[in-house]
């Protein structure tokens, strides 16, 4: 199998952080712990973009009423204008 092969550039921050997944996973080699950081960023985002706003129902009816509406009804909302 063919693998591409990708040089980047490190600042000294980012090879810190790299080498403590490494120590953290137990993984030797910084291409493995680059792949298994990027393929972790992958399914992260993957499952970001399936939230499940559930949680979210009903939290609107938890709010406060303003105590001085603009309109009695939303009818009144409507018929202004």
């Amino acid at each position: 199998m063919y693998m591409a092969q990708l040089n980047i550039n490190m600042t000294p921050q980012f090879a810190a952080s790299l080498a403590r997944l490494m120590k953290l996973r137990g993984i030797g080699a910084k291409s493995e712990a680059i792949r298994v950081a990027v393929e972790e960023c992958v399914q992260r985002t993957r499952a970001a973009r399936k939230a499940d706003f559930r949680a979210w129902v009903g939290l609107a009816a938890a709010a406060p009423e303003n105590p001085k509406p603009r309109f009695a009804s939303d009818d009144d909302l409507w018929r202004a204008g």
